[in-house]
């Protein structure tokens, strides 16, 4: 097998992994909407949100650790933002999975911008690695 080969078995693993990094993004979103009105005794407790941040933090670093890219390692978080859009579009009975209250703000910044600060410090360190070259 020459080295031309076997480098695009590895792009086509790196393809695969991405992709399933992505998969994992939309299911953490269907879990977290799912878990979203938990109830802590009679109060609310949004705890998804916040286990959503941390589920697609790690996502976001793996992705990163695999494509060394900030728009590739941004994929999960893109699969996270479908899964909840899809959560949000009423059903065929007219059913919604999620509801318009503060949970929903809850998830979305519990969700959503930890990784996203994952993300531009990443992208920072691997700016400031290149300009001390």
């Amino acid at each position: 097998m020459s080295g031309h080969a076997g480098e695009s078995v590895v792009t086509g693993v790196k393809a695969a992994i991405l992709a399933a990094l992505t998969l994992d993004g939309f299911l953490c979103a269907l879990g977290a909407v799912l878990f979203l009105p938990a109830y802590l005794g009679s109060t609310p407790f949004p705890v998804s949100g916040l286990l959503a941040g941390a589920v697609n933090v790690l996502l976001v670093r793996v992705a990163y650790s695999v494509s060394h890219n900030g728009g590739r390692a941004a994929l999960p978080l893109g699969g996270f933002a479908l899964g909840l859009l899809l959560a949000m579009l009423g059903g065929p009975g007219g059913d919604v999975l999620v509801l318009a209250d503060w949970r929903l703000l809850v998830l979305l910044a519990g969700g959503l911008l930890p990784p996203v600060v994952q993300l531009f410090a990443l992208r920072f360190r691997r700016l400031t690695a290149l300009g001390a070259r």
